[in-house]
């Protein structure tokens, strides 16, 4: 009888924990890149989070203006022991173009240690990179590996949009070639009503005011670009969970965000 009584408090605090976990947009923005117009802002487009991911872009860019990225497919360097492995397909030889499409976190910090702490710093200030902060986890002294996976590195919403309006008006200090090669990495595809999107998924837990990560509550990006005829709109949405979600969070924005501005007609 105790353990009946048991199973059925567990059962009603299991029900009550799914009926309160939820996934709350913290902003969504899409804005004209060439005018700046703002096409669409609800929710606290200010708030910054861990860069994630979405930081590939930025990372791509130095990759392609320092040399150390050649093309899509070069150079291609293998897994070691010690390398980030969570998941499967990260301990395969890697290239830029399957870089971005797994989103292999070693290879990163690879592009990262081989540009070097000066560099590296230079070039994220000098994109003026949400608060431009590499120096990683409190007294590890681990910027180039790690102060983009819910660390040191914070960007807002609009900020990671005013970046991305930057690169494509070829305002960032990389060269046009190196632009254009980071570009076609984060090709999404044609969509449905036209416009051809391009982008990048980001999640990484959240944070402690100490810096601290909180397991069970990421955040959920997905940044990006789209170009339909003549006209360019850059976006960003973040999200934040309230529990672990079933599928990674920044994988749900994505699909959210093709489904809602590019699955149909809209009035951008």
């Amino acid at each position: 009888m105790k353990f009946t009584y048991l199973l059925s408090g567990l059962f009603i605090m299991l029900a009550f924990t799914v009926a309160k976990a939820e996934t709350t947009t913290v902003c969504t923005l899409i804005s004209d890149v060439q005018t700046a117009e703002v096409l669409v802002q609800e929710g606290d487009c200010a708030k910054r989070a861990t860069a994630a991911s979405t930081f590939k872009i930025a990372i791509s860019l130095m990759g392609f203006d320092s040399g150390i990225l050649k093309d899509a497919h070069h150079p291609v360097w293998s897994f070691k022991e010690g390398y980030p492995d969570w998941r499967k397909v990260w301990r395969n030889d890697t290239d830029p173009q399957n870089w971005i499409k797994h989103s292999v976190v070693w290879y990163s910090q690879q592009i990262n240690i081989r540009l070097g702490e000066e560099k590296f710093r230079n070039y994220v200030t000098s994109f003026d990179y949400g608060n431009a902060d590499v120096t990683g986890d409190a007294e590890q002294q681990n910027g180039l590996t790690r102060a983009w996976l819910s660390s040191s590195l914070q960007i807002s919403p609009a900020e990671q949009v005013d970046f991305i309006s930057r690169m494509i008006r070829r305002e960032l200090p990389v060269s046009d070639e190196a632009t254009e090669m980071a570009i076609g990495l984060f090709d999404i595809g044609l969509q449905p009503n036209g416009w051809h999107v391009f982008g990048k998924t980001g999640a990484g837990l959240s944070q402690n005011p100490d810096g601290s990560p909180i397991k069970g509550q990421p955040w959920g990006w997905f940044v990006g670009w789209a170009k339909r005829g003549d006209r360019t709109i850059a976006f960003a949405r973040l999200t934040h969970d309230s529990h672990r979600p079933a599928i990674p969070p920044g994988f749900a924005v994505r699909d959210a965000i093709l489904a809602e501005y590019f699955a149909r007609e809209n009035s951008f």
